[in-house]
C-alpha cells in the first residue's frame, strides 16, 4: 500500500484558514494546536509555522496582550489583503509584459543581416529571465487563488485583470516565433531552443 499522500503548505494554510472563519473566534496558539490536528488534519508540528506564515502575509491577525499572543481573522481582512497581494502581482505581471515587448523589439532589430553578437546572447539571457519571472509570478497567483474558497469566489472578477495582463504577454511571445519562422524559415523546435522557451508554453487556462 502507498503511503497517505501529507498536506501541502498552501493546502494547510487554506484548513487554518477555515478554523478562523467557521468559529469567527479569537484563539491563542496552543487552541489552534488542538483545533487544527483534530478538525483539519494539519499535523502538530507544522501548526505554529502554518500561523506564523499567515501573520507573516497579513491573514491572519496578532496582538500580544500581556505575556501571551491572540490570532484571529476575519473574512473581510482576508479578502482585503488577497486583493492588494492580487493587485501588485497584476503590476508586476503587467511591467514583466512591457519589457518582454520591448525586448522582443530589440531583439528582431539585432537578428536582421547580423550574425549572434554578445548583445543578443544579453537579450536572450534577458528574455529567459523574464519567462521565469513570468511563470513565477504565475505560482504566485495561483497560490492565492487556491486559497479560502468563499474569499475566491469574491475575488474572481479581479482575476480577470491578471488573466489578460498575462494573456497578452502570452500573444507576444508566439507572435516573435510567428515573425522568426517567416523570416529565417526556422521550426517551432529550432525558435523554442534558440530562445529557452519550453515545448508546453502555452495559454493559460
Amino acid at each position: 500500500m502507498s503511503k497517505k499522500k501529507g498536506l501541502s503548505l498552501e493546502e494547510k494554510r487554506s484548513r487554518m484558514m477555515e478554523i478562523f472563519f467557521e468559529t469567527k473566534d479569537v484563539f491563542q496558539l496552543k487552541d489552534i494546536e488542538k483545533i487544527a490536528p483534530k478538525t483539519k488534519g494539519i499535523t502538530p508540528m507544522s501548526v505554529k509555522d502554518v500561523l506564523q506564515s499567515l501573520v507573516d502575509d497579513n491573514m491572519v491577525d496578532c496582538e500580544r496582550l500581556g505575556t501571551s499572543n491572540y490570532y484571529w481573522a476575519f473574512p473581510s481582512k482576508a479578502l482585503h489583503a488577497r486583493k492588494l497581494k492580487l493587485d501588485e502581482l497584476s503590476k508586476q505581471v503587467s511591467e514583466a509584459k512591457k519589457r518582454q515587448t520591448s525586448l522582443q523589439d530589440a531583439i528582431e532589430k539585432a537578428k536582421e543581416g547580423r550574425d549572434d553578437t554578445e548583445e543578443r546572447s544579453a537579450m536572450l539571457k534577458e528574455f529567459q529571465a523574464l519567462t521565469e519571472e513570468r511563470a513565477q509570478l504565475q505560482t504566485e497567483l495561483d497560490k492565492y487563488k487556491e486559497c479560502d474558497p468563499q474569499v475566491v469566489e469574491e475575488m474572481k472578477k479581479s482575476n480577470v485583470v491578471a488573466k489578460i495582463a498575462v494573456s497578452r504577454w502570452t500573444d507576444n511571445v508566439f507572435a516573435m516565433k510567428s515573425w522568426t519562422k517567416k523570416k529565417f524559415a526556422f521550426d517551432n523546435s529550432q525558435i523554442d531552443r534558440a530562445f529557452g522557451i519550453p515545448e508546453d508554453f502555452d495559454y493559460m487556462d
